[in-house]
Protein backbone atom coordinates (compact mmCIF):
# COMPACT_ATOMS: atom_id res chain seq x y z
CA UNK A 1 0.00 0.00 0.00
CA UNK A 2 1.00 3.90 -0.76
CA UNK A 3 2.03 5.42 2.48
CA UNK A 4 -0.31 9.10 2.38
CA UNK A 5 2.08 9.87 5.60
CA UNK A 6 4.89 12.04 4.76
CA UNK A 7 9.10 10.56 5.57
CA UNK A 8 10.75 13.17 4.97
CA UNK A 9 12.76 14.51 8.38
CA UNK A 10 9.99 17.34 8.87
CA UNK A 11 6.95 15.57 8.09
CA UNK A 12 8.25 12.35 10.25
CA UNK A 13 8.50 14.55 13.22
CA UNK A 14 4.86 16.85 12.32
CA UNK A 15 2.62 13.69 11.69
CA UNK A 16 3.83 10.35 12.88
CA UNK A 17 3.07 9.35 16.27
CA UNK A 18 5.66 7.13 16.70
CA UNK A 19 8.95 7.55 14.98
CA UNK A 20 10.80 4.10 13.02
CA UNK A 21 14.65 4.73 13.89
CA UNK A 22 15.23 3.38 10.34
CA UNK A 23 12.71 5.58 8.88
CA UNK A 24 14.60 8.17 10.90
CA UNK A 25 17.89 7.48 9.85
CA UNK A 26 17.16 7.50 6.23
CA UNK A 27 15.45 10.83 6.38
CA UNK A 28 18.26 12.09 7.89
CA UNK A 29 20.76 11.56 5.37
CA UNK A 30 18.29 12.75 2.84
CA UNK A 31 17.72 16.06 4.34
CA UNK A 32 21.59 16.41 4.36
CA UNK A 33 22.40 15.28 0.85
CA UNK A 34 19.45 17.81 -0.27
CA UNK A 35 21.53 20.69 1.19
CA UNK A 36 18.10 22.54 2.80
CA UNK A 37 19.56 22.76 6.43
CA UNK A 38 18.97 26.21 7.86
CA UNK A 39 19.31 26.75 11.98
CA UNK A 40 15.91 24.99 13.09
CA UNK A 41 16.55 21.68 10.52
CA UNK A 42 20.10 21.56 12.10
CA UNK A 43 18.70 21.11 15.71
CA UNK A 44 16.11 18.64 14.46
CA UNK A 45 19.25 16.48 12.95
CA UNK A 46 20.56 16.75 16.05
CA UNK A 47 18.03 15.87 18.14
CA UNK A 48 17.31 13.36 16.31
CA UNK A 49 20.79 11.96 15.86
CA UNK A 50 20.60 11.94 19.48
CA UNK A 51 17.15 10.22 19.83
CA UNK A 52 18.95 7.87 17.50
CA UNK A 53 21.57 6.86 19.84
CA UNK A 54 19.24 6.47 22.95
CA UNK A 55 17.27 4.50 21.05
CA UNK A 56 19.62 2.02 18.77
CA UNK A 57 22.51 2.94 21.48
CA UNK A 58 25.76 4.12 20.35
CA UNK A 59 27.59 2.33 18.73
CA UNK A 60 25.01 0.99 16.01
CA UNK A 61 24.81 4.86 15.44
CA UNK A 62 28.33 4.78 15.15
CA UNK A 63 28.34 1.91 12.91
CA UNK A 64 25.17 3.92 11.11
CA UNK A 65 27.48 7.18 9.96
CA UNK A 66 30.74 5.26 9.23
CA UNK A 67 28.58 3.24 6.69
CA UNK A 68 27.12 6.65 5.67
CA UNK A 69 28.75 8.66 2.44
CA UNK A 70 27.43 11.93 4.48
CA UNK A 71 28.08 10.50 8.21
CA UNK A 72 30.87 13.33 8.20
CA UNK A 73 28.71 15.95 7.77
CA UNK A 74 26.07 14.32 10.04
CA UNK A 75 28.64 14.32 12.17
CA UNK A 76 29.56 17.98 11.83
CA UNK A 77 25.53 19.55 11.65
CA UNK A 78 25.49 17.98 15.49
CA UNK A 79 28.39 19.67 16.69
CA UNK A 80 27.04 23.21 16.06
CA UNK A 81 27.30 25.28 16.89
CA UNK A 82 23.84 26.19 18.61
CA UNK A 83 22.71 29.03 19.95
CA UNK A 84 20.32 27.20 23.18
CA UNK A 85 19.17 24.15 24.01
CA UNK A 86 15.70 24.33 22.66
CA UNK A 87 14.80 21.47 20.25
CA UNK A 88 12.91 18.39 19.94
CA UNK A 89 12.67 16.14 23.41
CA UNK A 90 9.51 14.56 22.50
CA UNK A 91 11.97 12.51 19.81
CA UNK A 92 13.28 11.07 22.61
CA UNK A 93 10.14 9.24 23.77
CA UNK A 94 8.78 8.83 20.80
CA UNK A 95 11.93 6.93 18.61
CA UNK A 96 10.79 3.29 18.47
CA UNK A 97 10.10 0.35 16.26
CA UNK A 98 7.11 0.89 14.57
CA UNK A 99 4.53 -2.13 13.03
CA UNK A 100 5.03 -2.14 9.19
CA UNK A 101 2.89 -2.34 6.70
CA UNK A 102 5.53 -5.07 5.04
CA UNK A 103 5.14 -7.11 8.38
CA UNK A 104 1.68 -7.31 8.75
CA UNK A 105 1.77 -8.35 5.25
CA UNK A 106 4.31 -10.96 5.53
CA UNK A 107 2.75 -12.64 8.67
CA UNK A 108 -0.43 -12.90 6.71
CA UNK A 109 1.10 -14.52 4.05
CA UNK A 110 1.96 -16.86 6.16
CA UNK A 111 -0.88 -17.37 8.14
CA UNK A 112 -2.79 -18.11 4.80
CA UNK A 113 -0.33 -20.47 4.20
CA UNK A 114 -1.86 -22.89 6.54
CA UNK A 115 -5.52 -21.87 5.50
CA UNK A 116 -7.13 -25.38 3.65
CA UNK A 117 -9.84 -23.56 2.41
CA UNK A 118 -11.07 -20.22 1.26
CA UNK A 119 -11.04 -17.99 4.66
CA UNK A 120 -12.51 -14.48 5.09
CA UNK A 121 -10.84 -11.57 7.11
CA UNK A 122 -12.60 -8.39 7.83
CA UNK A 123 -9.97 -6.09 9.55
CA UNK A 124 -10.33 -3.23 11.30
CA UNK A 125 -8.41 -1.33 14.05
CA UNK A 126 -4.79 0.11 14.02
CA UNK A 127 -3.57 -2.75 11.40
CA UNK A 128 -6.01 -1.45 8.91
CA UNK A 129 -4.99 2.06 9.40
CA UNK A 130 -1.34 1.25 8.66
CA UNK A 131 -1.92 -0.99 5.92
CA UNK A 132 -3.42 1.92 4.22
CA UNK A 133 -0.81 4.14 5.35
CA UNK A 134 -2.42 5.99 7.33
CA UNK A 135 -1.01 5.39 10.85
CA UNK A 136 2.64 4.89 11.63
CA UNK A 137 3.21 3.04 15.17
CA UNK A 138 3.34 0.07 17.01
CA UNK A 139 0.57 -2.31 17.56
CA UNK A 140 0.25 -5.83 18.54
CA UNK A 141 -3.45 -6.52 17.79
CA UNK A 142 -4.85 -7.86 14.06
CA UNK A 143 -8.41 -7.17 14.84
CA UNK A 144 -10.69 -8.76 12.88
CA UNK A 145 -14.50 -8.05 12.57
CA UNK A 146 -16.82 -10.35 14.91
CA UNK A 147 -14.20 -13.41 15.28
CA UNK A 148 -11.37 -15.53 14.40
CA UNK A 149 -12.49 -18.27 12.45
CA UNK A 150 -12.68 -21.54 14.11
CA UNK A 151 -10.12 -22.99 11.62
CA UNK A 152 -7.73 -20.16 12.34
CA UNK A 153 -8.53 -20.44 16.17
CA UNK A 154 -7.49 -24.08 16.49
CA UNK A 155 -4.40 -23.16 15.31
CA UNK A 156 -2.94 -22.47 18.89
CA UNK A 157 0.84 -23.56 18.50
CA UNK A 158 0.73 -21.79 15.14
CA UNK A 159 -0.69 -18.56 16.27
CA UNK A 160 0.97 -18.65 19.54
CA UNK A 161 4.78 -19.02 17.12
CA UNK A 162 3.69 -16.57 14.88
CA UNK A 163 2.59 -13.50 17.88
CA UNK A 164 6.37 -14.51 18.86
CA UNK A 165 8.17 -13.57 15.63
CA UNK A 166 5.81 -11.23 14.38
CA UNK A 167 4.51 -9.53 17.55
CA UNK A 168 1.15 -9.83 16.52
CA UNK A 169 -2.00 -11.43 17.73
CA UNK A 170 -4.86 -12.35 15.82
CA UNK A 171 -7.93 -10.41 18.24
CA UNK A 172 -11.70 -9.64 17.34
CA UNK A 173 -14.29 -6.81 17.74
CA UNK A 174 -17.69 -6.87 17.25
CA UNK A 175 -19.23 -5.33 14.36
CA UNK A 176 -21.69 -2.74 16.45
CA UNK A 177 -18.45 -0.43 16.98
CA UNK A 178 -18.78 0.25 13.20
CA UNK A 179 -21.01 2.64 11.47
CA UNK A 180 -23.93 0.85 9.79
CA UNK A 181 -22.91 -0.10 6.15
CA UNK A 182 -19.55 -0.28 6.37
CA UNK A 183 -19.21 -3.96 4.73
CA UNK A 184 -20.00 -2.08 1.75
CA UNK A 185 -16.90 0.45 1.67
CA UNK A 186 -14.33 -2.36 2.57
CA UNK A 187 -11.14 -2.41 0.35
CA UNK A 188 -9.88 -5.97 -0.78
CA UNK A 189 -6.61 -6.86 -0.37
CA UNK A 190 -4.72 -9.43 -3.01
CA UNK A 191 -5.25 -13.06 -1.79
CA UNK A 192 -2.82 -14.05 0.81
CA UNK A 193 -3.46 -18.30 -1.02
CA UNK A 194 -6.87 -19.04 0.40
CA UNK A 195 -6.88 -16.27 2.83
CA UNK A 196 -8.86 -13.43 1.43
CA UNK A 197 -8.50 -9.95 3.63
CA UNK A 198 -10.91 -6.82 3.58
CA UNK A 199 -9.77 -3.61 5.25
CA UNK A 200 -12.79 -1.56 7.15
CA UNK A 201 -12.53 2.09 5.24
CA UNK A 202 -10.45 4.51 7.10
CA UNK A 203 -13.77 6.97 7.67
CA UNK A 204 -15.09 3.78 9.27
CA UNK A 205 -12.23 3.40 11.30
CA UNK A 206 -12.22 6.96 12.69
CA UNK A 207 -15.80 7.05 13.32
CA UNK A 208 -15.46 3.81 15.35
CA UNK A 209 -12.24 5.28 17.02
CA UNK A 210 -14.34 8.69 18.00
CA UNK A 211 -16.88 7.13 20.54
CA UNK A 212 -13.68 5.28 22.54
CA UNK A 213 -12.54 7.13 25.75
CA UNK A 214 -8.67 5.41 25.08
CA UNK A 215 -5.77 7.97 25.01
CA UNK A 216 -4.31 5.42 22.54
CA UNK A 217 -7.65 5.67 20.18
CA UNK A 218 -7.84 9.80 20.08
CA UNK A 219 -4.24 9.60 19.48
CA UNK A 220 -5.02 7.90 16.33
CA UNK A 221 -7.47 10.03 15.79
CA UNK A 222 -5.16 12.93 16.13
CA UNK A 223 -3.17 11.36 13.49
CA UNK A 224 -6.10 10.42 11.22
CA UNK A 225 -7.99 13.88 10.91
CA UNK A 226 -5.99 15.74 8.64
CA UNK A 227 -5.85 12.93 6.37
CA UNK A 228 -8.89 12.41 5.76
CA UNK A 229 -12.06 14.05 4.71
CA UNK A 230 -14.09 16.05 6.80
CA UNK A 231 -17.23 16.20 5.06
CA UNK A 232 -17.35 12.65 4.79
CA UNK A 233 -16.93 12.11 8.21
CA UNK A 234 -19.56 14.38 9.35
CA UNK A 235 -22.26 12.74 6.99
CA UNK A 236 -21.39 9.05 7.79
CA UNK A 237 -21.18 10.14 10.95
CA UNK A 238 -25.29 11.36 11.01
CA UNK A 239 -26.05 8.81 8.97
CA UNK A 240 -24.68 5.84 10.15
CA UNK A 241 -24.25 6.35 14.02
CA UNK A 242 -27.85 6.92 15.25
CA UNK A 243 -27.44 4.03 17.41
CA UNK A 244 -24.01 5.23 19.10
CA UNK A 245 -25.52 8.66 19.04
CA UNK A 246 -28.35 7.64 21.04
CA UNK A 247 -26.53 6.48 24.19
CA UNK A 248 -25.36 9.25 26.28
CA UNK A 249 -22.01 8.15 27.56
CA UNK A 250 -21.29 7.71 24.00
CA UNK A 251 -22.57 10.69 22.65
CA UNK A 252 -20.39 12.45 25.09
CA UNK A 253 -17.04 10.77 24.11
CA UNK A 254 -17.67 11.75 20.42
CA UNK A 255 -18.73 15.11 21.50
CA UNK A 256 -15.36 15.79 23.56
CA UNK A 257 -12.97 13.95 20.56
CA UNK A 258 -14.57 16.20 18.12
CA UNK A 259 -13.94 18.88 19.99
CA UNK A 260 -10.76 18.77 20.69
CA UNK A 261 -10.01 17.41 17.29
CA UNK A 262 -11.94 20.47 15.20
CA UNK A 263 -12.35 22.65 18.23
CA UNK A 264 -15.82 23.16 17.41
CA UNK A 265 -19.56 21.01 18.52
CA UNK A 266 -20.22 17.71 16.92
CA UNK A 267 -22.30 17.98 14.06
CA UNK A 268 -25.92 17.45 14.29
Amino acid sequence: MISTLPKDLWGLVQFHQEVDPRDLAAAIEEQVVSGDLDYRTCVLIRDSVKALRFYWGNERVETWLEASPIGAKVRAICQGPFDDDRGFPSLMRRVMDVTRPETIEQFLRELGSHVRRPLRLDVGGSCALILRGHLSRKTEDLDVVDEVPAELRSQHTLLKELEERYGLELTHFQRHYLPMGWEQRLLSLPPFGRLQVYLVDAHDVFLSKLFSIRTKDRDDLRALFPQLDKETIARRLLESCQSALAAPDLRQRAVDNWYILYGEPLPS
